[in-house]
């Protein structure tokens, strides 16, 4: 089977938590596979940047769950921000900016995840 658009994911899977990029990879990126396939949690991920100002952005990683149930379980391990692709993305737009109203604030741990050293600026 091909890969999914990003509008079909968002139809298929619209139960989304949001991670910051640079939390879910490396060494984190194993742990969150491993706690999918050990949890049996069907899901696929996209991205989609934050944007808080002109000059304030970020990548963030959308966990993407055809189930609400599935997508809190993830979210009670992991933390993260629940992500509506219909609310949250500019328009809806399948690549739509997640335009933030929250004060930014850099996200160094969540959950059992924590950004490599490497990454810390």
């Amino acid at each position: 089977m091909g890969e999914l658009s990003y509008s079909a994911i968002d139809r298929a899977y619209p139960y989304q938590v949001a991670l910051p990029e640079d939390i879910c990879c490396m060494h984190n990126h194993t742990l969150i596979m491993e706690f999918c396939r050990a949890h049996a949690l069907d899901y696929r991920t996209r991205r989609v940047t934050a944007i808080w100002s002109p000059i304030r952005q970020e990548k963030f990683r959308l966990h993407c769950f055809a189930d609400p149930a599935s997508a809190r379980g993830f979210k009670d391990h992991f933390g993260g921000v629940m992500f509506d692709p219909k609310r949250d993305r500019e328009n809806a737009r399948a690549q739509g900016a997640w335009h933030r109203k929250d004060e930014y604030e850099r996200v160094l741990e969540s959950g059992p995840l924590s950004v490599p050293d490497l990454l810390r600026n």
